[in-house]
């Protein structure tokens, strides 16, 4: 009840207050160390039943994927989709189409990426998803203080007609991994966090609530959307030392004159991890490891962290939840299995994936794999027989991915602005998740950047020293064996996150994979997120029996990056460059640019030329929404 709700924060809002008043007094002139209190390792600022999902919806107004997905039929925000004849972009706070049907390569409009009475600043505009002729643009307003979504119609001419705004009350979800929103159908589904303070305004006036923007002045309220009745707990009493989170998961209708937005969240420790299947959303909440105040070698205590998963079905039931322990490092450590369990691979420590929290996950390693009838009212916990332990990689960054029956993980050792170094021994593994047979061990000669599945198999990414190098792998029924290898001089991946790179499966001549490349700056490693500069080209290697034949690269012309003009979003967090695979056309998105190829030869002399460019970027030609820009 939410007189429940109230006394629980209550309780722990006291309690914290209480701590940190003895902190305080600890570490006042005169005190000793040994008399502080532990402190806690920082953290980074992080309704009625859901609404059902049936075949019918999730299948209505699906759009063809064009970009890297974890889970078949459940889309994720990106930068580039594919609505009929055109290509949707999102850059630097706008929308671009480009109409491609029909062998076009044209130009058709640009939109600003918001409202018209919608002042940019303070806010990125992050993510893009198509349902049908829906455009929807994910991003968060620093300035208005939550998630917001805008809607556009997409017209048969490639033209974008704005139609509302919506906000969400929240906190950043960013994650340099993960995506905050996923779509099925004409379905919307959100994860925002709501960081609750010990001092401050009190959770209440926190609560996830929803409105649409009526303009700046016309002070519209938030309706709240959360009621008490749909926060989920564990029976863990909350820990006066940690921070305390409200972990929401927001689903919205897209039909209708309004969209309708119904929220569940789990009320935990403010780490946390998101994963959604096909049937549920899946929210892993987890303490941070505690450090003895004063220690000048900040080790952290032993023990593990406390932490919980959540499993919140999409057809309405209720939510479910299972203690657990240890930290999953993304999104990617999760897998619902079609023998209804629910995998994960969890390290020792670490804070969850907002912020960088992923490339900082520590100590050893784990397979969880529970039955999903496990599950139940939050006092239940995984147990021995749930968790297998594996051996940790060599390395500092983990790597991770589910492909067909088997788990693979490595690591590298670089940081997010530094060439990764390289690594000695093994620092990769794969372990068929469901059975009993030991991992085996993978040593490709390279740091791990990147693991990706190429149809029942897989392909291990990242630097040795200065060259970029793919190891091909092929997982059998009993046997995980590197198979193919290529090596780029002098190179770097462009792009870290998934959607960087494609996978285009094929016939008797061989799949197509493509990744966006660059030959980095002295002293800088590009990667979690390209520059204004954009990626140098995009790599295209044949794959044939898992050997790897390089066809060559579409680039970006040198000297394309010019003034834009930038109202928001002008750092691509989320990557300017892409693959994209249409049918039999090859294509590469580099900034402002959108490179067709084509190939030519066959066997050894196969290569990738290219066959025209248009660069859509934006110029002060532009008029009632349509352009002509330089370059054409």
């Amino acid at each position: 009840s939410e007189n429940e709700f109230a006394q629980a924060l209550g309780r722990w809002r006291t309690e914290a207050q209480k701590l940190q008043a003895e902190r305080r007094r600890a570490m006042a002139p005169g005190a000793s160390a040994e008399s502080a209190p532990m402190a806690s390792a920082p953290m980074p600022a992080p309704a009625a039943a859901p609404m059902a999902l049936s075949k019918s919806a999730a299948d209505a107004g699906a759009a063809e994927l064009i970009t890297n997905v974890q889970t078949a039929g459940v889309d994720e925000g990106g930068i580039v989709k594919q609505a009929g004849d055109f290509l949707i972009i999102l850059r630097r706070g706008r929308l671009f189409t480009v109409r491609v049907g029909g062998d076009n390569l044209v130009p058709a409009a640009m939109s600003d990426a918001y409202g018209p009475s919608v002042n940019p600043q303070g806010a990125w505009y992050d993510e893009l998803l198509i349902s049908g002729t829906t455009v929807v643009v994910v991003g968060y307003s620093y300035a208005r203080g939550g998630t917001e979504i805008g809607l556009f119609e997409l017209a048969a001419d490639g033209t974008l007609a704005y139609r509302a705004t919506y906000h969400l009350r929240s906190f950043d979800y960013y994650s340099s991994r993960n995506y905050a929103s996923r779509l099925i159908g004409r379905k919307l589904i959100f994860y925002s966090p709501t960081l609750l303070q010990p001092h401050g305004p009190a959770p209440q006036q926190m609560m996830p609530g929803m409105r649409r923007w009526q303009g700046p002045d016309s002070g519209a309220p938030f309706e709240r959307i959360l009621p008490a009745t749909r926060v989920y707990r564990t029976d863990d009493d909350f820990d006066p030392g940690q921070p305390l989170a409200l972990h929401t998961v927001t689903l919205c209708d897209l039909d209708g004159a309004s969209m309708r937005c119904e929220s569940t969240a789990v009320l935990g420790p403010a780490g946390r991890v998101f994963y959604v299947s096909q049937g549920a959303v899946y929210v892993w909440t987890s303490t941070a490891r505690r450090f003895p105040s004063g220690s000048p070698e900040r080790r952290p205590e032993p023990g593990t962290p406390q932490s919980a998963v959540f499993r919140i079905p999409l057809d309405g039931q209720a939510p479910t939840g299972l203690k657990t322990a240890g930290v999953p490092i993304d999104q990617l450590s999760f897998l619902e299995d079609d023998r209804a369990h629910l995998n994960v691979l969890v390290r020792e420590s670490g804070g969850g994936e907002g912020m960088w929290g992923s490339e900082r996950t520590r100590g050893a390693m784990a397979l969880m794999r529970v039955p999903l009838s496990a599950f139940g009212d939050g006092r239940g916990a995984a147990q021995r027989e749930h968790y297998r332990v594996l051996p940790a990689p060599a390395g500092y960054s983990v790597q991770n991915r589910f492909v067909g029956d088997w788990l693979l993980w490595g690591a590298h050792s670089g940081s997010r602005f530094n060439r990764p170094a390289d690594v000695p021994g093994s620092n990769a593994f794969a372990v068929r998740y469901a059975d009993s047979a030991e991992p085996v061990a993978l040593s490709p000669g390279h740091a791990v950047e990147r693991i990706e599945a190429m149809g029942a198999d897989a392909v291990l990414v990242g630097n040795a020293g200065t060259d970029l190098t793919f190891s091909s792998v092929k997982l059998g029924r009993s046997a995980a064996t590197l198979a193919g290898r290529y090596v780029k001089p002098g190179a770097s991946q462009g792009e870290s996150r998934t959607h960087g790179f494609f996978y285009r499966p094929g016939g008797p001549e061989g799949g197509l994979l493509g990744l966006p490349v660059v030959v980095p700056a002295v002293g800088r490693r590009p990667g979690v997120f390209a520059d204004a500069q954009g990626s140098a080209g995009v790599l295209y290697l044949r794959v044939r029996d898992l050997a790897l034949n390089p066809l060559g690269e579409l680039q970006a012309r040198p000297g394309s990056a010019r003034e834009d003009n930038c109202k928001a979003s002008c750092v691509d967090w989320y990557g300017n460059a892409r693959p994209i695979f249409l049918g039999g056309r090859v294509f590469a998105l580099l900034g402002y640019e959108l490179v067709e190829g084509r190939l030519s030869g066959s066997g050894p002399r196969e290569q990738i030329e290219e066959r025209r460019r248009v660069s859509f970027a934006p110029t002060a030609q532009g008029q009632n929404g349509r352009y002509s820009p330089f370059g054409n």
